[in-house]
């Protein structure tokens, strides 16, 4: 039998006041029935659009805040207890704490435009300050997970970013490694996916529930989306190729073997489906690109996973890779 925990109900979340650094967090009562986390604010709004906090979660590992900036605006930031890797979703930043400073991170003007740029900073980091740099604005993940140990700051260039191409026929899709399990951290891992129009990942279904390595280990995951048509689709449409689709979704189901879980989640762009158990593959609708943010920690350092037996047997019929992918590449 897998892990239960609470999961709260974010359908309509709930939200407090907002704090001292300007968040409004969920304050909705925790349940076990919805996984989907609805964003804070408008799409074109500024400010932290989505706050998905541990607490909230009902559990002690990860957290996220994406948090979106107009040029020169400031996002002051504190969590003592949390490792965090800041990535550049779009835009450049700079950023400061209270010993070190960075001019300028980032590069892609939104995430199917090209590779990440991010930056690891310890648990214990103070006075974690951002500052939007380009004309348009930048979107920051700001990714966490509780964490002891304390390892150096680090930049991350798209040129040390890992692509591969996992899966095969209509399965196939991009996984952008940005903190391996090799990464020098205590517990945060992230991993960027990119699935073309109409195709599956996270597939063959897995999980990472239960600790028993090598095999598997136990791994709270957050899945942040981003939804977009493909780049000829807005060409063709004389739309901006930074536009994200209101319309477009993807489709995720989260379920357990002995039934106590099984839910299946239409997501959107800006969404976010919350992983506290259970198998949980992913499709994107015909005609929208599908971009999803995973933010994982747990047990052990590793992104071991089981697939679900009933659909094992999928792995041995691949034969070809779908051409689209990889959809963004790093440097030439």
């Amino acid at each position: 039998m897998s892990k239960q925990r609470a999961v709260p109900a974010f359908d309509n979340p709930l939200q407090q006041p907002a704090t001292e650094l300007g968040r409004a967090p969920f304050c909705a009562p925790l349940q076990r029935s919805s996984l989907l986390v609805k964003p804070l604010l408008p799409p074109a709004s500024g400010g932290e659009i989505v706050s998905i906090t541990q607490e909230a979660c009902g559990w002690d590992s990860i957290s996220l805040r994406v948090v979106r900036l107009e040029k020169d605006q400031t996002h002051r930031h504190v969590s003592a207890q949390e490792e965090m890797v800041l990535l550049m979703l779009g835009g450049k930043a700079s950023v400061r704490t209270g010993t070190e400073y960075w001019p300028g991170i980032g590069g892609r003007a939104h995430v199917f435009d090209g590779m990440p740029h991010a930056l690891y900073l310890p648990a214990g980091t103070q006075g974690i300050t951002l500052q939007a740099l380009t004309e348009g604005g930048c979107e920051v993940a700001i990714c966490g997970a509780r964490a002891t140990r304390q390892f150096p700051s680090k930049v991350i260039l798209p040129s040390a970013v890992d692509i591969e191409v996992r899966g095969g026929g209509n399965a196939t899709r991009q996984i952008n490694h940005i903190v391996k399990p090799e990464f020098p951290a205590d517990r945060i891992l992230v991993v960027e996916v990119y699935t073309p129009s109409g195709n599956w990942s996270s597939y063959p279904p897995h999980k990472h529930d239960v600790h028993n390595p090598p095999g598997e280990v136990d791994l709270d995951e957050i899945y942040y989306y981003r939804i977009a048509k493909p780049d000829a689709q807005r060409a063709a449409e004389q739309a901006p190729l930074c536009a994200y689709s209101s319309e477009g979704y993807a489709i995720q189901r989260v379920y357990t073997r002995d039934g106590q879980r099984d839910a299946t989640i239409t997501v959107r762009d800006n969404e976010v489906i919350l992983i506290p158990d259970g198998y949980h593959p992913v499709v994107a609708a015909h005609g929208y690109d599908c971009y999803y943010l995973n933010v994982l920690a747990g047990s052990a350092r590793s992104m071991a996973a089981s697939d679900d037996p009933d659909y094992a047997w999928v792995r041995g019929e691949w034969r070809d890779k779908d051409p689209r992918v990889p959809l963004v590449k790093g440097p030439q």
